[in-house]
């Protein structure tokens, strides 16, 4: 339910964003995007160790390396962009001293709220970009572990059966 109402409490940033919601919904979602896909990649990495099938880990191993370079590089340069069209910090930054020259207290006090958000934006990416690091490292280490042998396989996943097996059990 938490997790639901934070997306909810963006989406609604994003709706009542003066500057555009898409500034700030984009590359958040993006982000986790890339790390459901890394979550994923690295579970089929795990099944094909465990099942012993290592030639084919070209298959997930590949695009894993994509994965983590795309988001690694795009997390940063959201966040960390001297450019404040691009990076989190830089466009808070930048609203904070736009508001600070404005003459007018109520724009002013939405662009430092605007600033917040940003920042807040800034933390929400580091922390997805702080998971798909934990979650690589991790498998990483299960994977290493797997293939040396000091840690046992256990597959719980069912054993492949055919579908004309199974119809012949049933008559």
């Amino acid at each position: 339910v938490v997790l639901v109402g934070a997306w909810g409490w963006f989406l609604y940033q994003g709706v009542i964003d003066p500057l555009g919601g898409i500034n700030s919904l984009w590359p958040l979602f993006g982000l986790a995007n890339q790390l459901l896909s890394v979550i994923a990649l690295c579970l089929g990495t795990t099944l094909l160790i465990k099942m012993r099938k290592t030639k084919y880990l070209f298959v997930t191993l590949v695009p894993l390396c994509f994965m983590c370079a795309v988001t690694f590089s795009a997390g940063y340069l959201k966040i960390f962009s001297v450019d404040p069209k691009l990076g989190f910090l830089s466009g808070a930054q930048s609203l904070t001293e736009q508001a600070g020259a404005l003459a007018d207290p109520h724009k002013a006090a939405e662009l430092i709220r605007q600033a917040s958000v940003w920042r807040f934006d800034a933390l929400m990416a580091a922390s997805f970009l702080l998971l798909v690091l934990l979650i690589v490292l991790g498998s990483a280490i299960q994977w290493w572990q797997l293939v040396r042998g000091t840690k046992p396989v256990v597959l719980r996943e069912s054993e492949f059966v055919q579908i004309s097996q199974l119809e012949a059990a049933r008559s």
